[in-house]
């Protein structure tokens, strides 16, 4: 797994951003940023799970 990743913080932050989109006053540019960072974060969630999923199978 991702060293140094943190699953919790990392759905912690999806959510902050989800709340960001949704607000009024958030600009353009912010949501564009919003957008980049959350598909990072989605990446690295899935390689996440990808990876303990893979761990778990080796173990039964």
């Amino acid at each position: 797994m991702e060293e140094g990743f943190d699953y919790g913080k990392a759905i912690e932050e999806l959510e902050a951003i989800a709340k960001k989109v949704e607000d009024p006053q958030t600009g353009i540019d912010d949501i564009d940023k919003y957008i980049k960072r959350s598909a990072e974060l989605i990446d690295a969630c899935r390689k996440y799970l990808r990876t303990a999923r893979e761990k778990v199978d080796e173990i039964k």
